[in-house]
């Protein structure tokens, strides 16, 4: 009588597959790609564009805050105009943006 219930007990679960086994993991992967990748990549693409677009007179700020008008350009470095005959120069990865975003405020934000 005890026999039959030990023998019953005794027996394995089925091992799950390797399929079964990597689906937690793809499940998290298209999930941080959705959360922070993807995002992550377009701010990057406008960032990279808004560089390439810049032009002598536009009215800039760069990463460390301060704010200039571009006065000449190269590859490599802007000359920015920061005071009248003040002039200095940075390296163009470092325009962050242009100071008409820094004027317009979102509604209900005063």
């Amino acid at each position: 009588m005890f026999w039959s219930v030990a023998h019953a007990q005794a027996q394995t679960p089925a091992q799950p597959s390797a399929l079964e086994m990597f689906i937690p993991f793809i499940f998290i992967f298209v999930i941080f790609y959705f959360l922070i990748i993807r995002p992550q990549a377009k701010r990057q693409k406008e960032a990279q564009k808004f560089i390439n677009e810049l032009k002598r007179g536009d009215e800039v700020i760069t990463a460390s805050g301060i704010l200039g008008k571009i006065d000449g350009m190269t590859d490599q470095v802007v000359t920015l105009e920061i005071a009248d005959g003040v002039k200095i120069k940075v390296v163009r990865s470092q325009i962050s943006s242009s100071q008409k975003a820094l004027t317009a405020q979102p509604e209900g934000k005063k």
